[in-house]
């Protein structure tokens, strides 16, 4: 293995790659070169070896064109897919490894297309060019092992830094997407983005327009899952990107004077993010990171002056969910987190009307139908949307969320709120009323599931009473 520019640990850390993977790629590598073609682990793959994350996912590249690659495998692989072939890559798994081989390749885009324009190149050195930043432009070349960094990525993992292999303004043109990728990173992997490369994500900002809205969502998505997805927001919110790929996060800086007070939104949803994640039990919930993100966009659209200088949001919760559901349906998510996000968003302020504890035993039980699935979320939400300095208000609010909480276990317990159904269920609405499937059959069971929420379990003869009264006042003749 020649890695005589290596320090000891970092020989260290790609011997221990290569005692993992070695029985894969060497063999691979060998079956490459047998064909005259040059084959190397390249990108993340070797970029994750010096952070500690060896996973079974590689990233290999080659001068053989795609056709040339099918051909070399097919006897070789367990299986194989063609998905990305369009874009020079082939798909390969062998026993537990999955492997992307992609031709040698540079891309681009047209100004008038959203895709981009894929051309193979000739080198490993020239494929290492055109990629994104310089600590995913290292190699390792097959079989032989020789590590190969022309453009400083091993320093640069070292110091934590985002540069470009060649100029930012020539690789964010190239591919405008690599813009949102250095916030992406900064999110996962805590590095600080080079200012030059800072400075042209700002002055090219707009091009990230041309990009598709999967592509965007994509990178987007990752960020926010990512450990700091703080700061990989704060760099498209001060660059300019967020206001083409999520503009309602800049609005929510409002400029706040002395005469109208009211606290920054823009910080106070960075807060709700970082404590909703810190309530996270196993691992990134995506929904609940949309949902506190987006819980206050619509307080630009909402904001009133008051009297004596106050400032009013009056029911920005339900036009923030309409603008959640809008933006993420733009950005491609699907329906179900569309759904589930702007549901959150909608719910996030009701418990403020539970005042010190008033709610009736009907109150709660519709805070738990409404929530339905949602509910565990929704208790993350709302206690990571107290962001008061007043440890007195603070206590107070977490206390009587406290209560609450208990209130539904109780209640849960007693009257099993996961299956908040009537008494009587359709067919028996049916017999009861002597009436067929209808109309009449959805009012009627509407009727007795609000009567469940607001006066608990009352036994079926006492619901089979209250629907015949209800039939009565609604002009429903039974067995008619």
């Amino acid at each position: 293995m020649s890695v005589s520019n290596l320090s000891v640990s970092q020989q260290r850390a790609v011997t221990d790659l290569f005692r993992r993977i070695a029985p894969i790629v060497d063999e691979l590598g060998e079956l490459f070169a047998a064909h005259k073609h040059e084959l190397a682990v390249v990108g993340g793959s070797v970029r994750d070896v010096f952070l500690g994350r060896i996973g079974n996912d590689l990233d290999l590249t080659t001068d053989a064109r795609p056709e040339w690659v099918l051909e070399i495998v097919k006897d070789w692989a367990d299986s194989v897919w063609t998905v990305g072939i369009d874009f020079g890559t082939v798909g390969v798994r062998k026993g537990n490894w999955v492997l992307e081989i992609t031709t040698y390749r540079s891309e681009s885009y047209d100004p008038a297309s959203r895709k981009p324009e894929v051309v193979y190149g000739e080198t490993l050195e020239a494929d290492l060019e055109r990629r994104d930043f310089a600590v995913n432009a290292m190699a390792v070349r097959l079989p032989g092992h020789e590590f190969v960094d022309p453009y400083g990525g091993l320093a640069d993992l070292a110091a934590k830094t985002l540069r470009t292999p060649g100029t930012p303004q020539q690789s964010f043109d190239d591919d405008p997407l690599r813009m949102l990728r250095a916030a992406r990173f900064a999110s996962q992997l805590g590095f600080t983005v080079d200012p030059a490369v800072v400075a042209a994500m700002t002055a090219m900002a707009d091009r990230i327009e041309i990009v598709s809205a999967e592509r965007i969502r994509d990178e987007l998505d990752k960020l926010i899952c990512g450990a700091d997805p703080r700061a990989g927001l704060g760099l498209l919110v001060d660059t300019g990107l967020a206001a083409h790929v999520l503009p309602e996060l800049p609005k929510l800086r409002l400029e706040i004077d002395e005469h109208h007070r009211h606290k920054d939104v823009y910080e106070h949803t960075l807060i709700v993010l970082e404590q909703a994640i810190a309530l996270e039990a196993a691992g990134p919930d995506r929904v609940l990171r949309w949902a506190a993100l987006l819980h206050d966009v619509g307080k630009p659209k909402t904001r009133r002056y008051e009297d004596a200088g106050r400032v009013s949001f009056h029911h920005h919760e339900l036009v923030g969910a309409q603008l959640a559901k809008k933006r993420l349906g733009e950005l491609r998510f699907p329906k179900d987190v569309v759904a589930d996000v702007s549901r959150l968003v909608e719910l996030h302020l009701r418990f403020h009307g539970y005042g010190t504890g008033e709610w009736t035993d009907s109150a709660v039980r519709r805070y738990v139908r409404d929530a339905g699935h949602l509910l565990e979320r929704l208790h993350k939400l709302t206690r990571a949307d107290c962001t008061t300095r007043n440890k007195r208000k603070a206590l107070a609010l977490s206390r009587t969320y406290d209560q609450l909480e208990e209130r539904i276990a109780r209640l849960a317990e007693e009257e099993e709120l996961a299956k908040m159904r009537p008494e009587l269920d359709g067919n028996e609405i049916q017999q009861i009323l002597g009436v067929g499937p209808g109309p009449v059959v959805g009012k009627a069971y509407k009727f007795l599931l609000d009567m469940r929420l607001d006066q608990g379990i009352v036994g079926k003869d006492a619901a089979r009473e209250a629907l015949l009264s209800w039939a009565r006042d609604h002009g429903v003749t039974p067995g008619a």
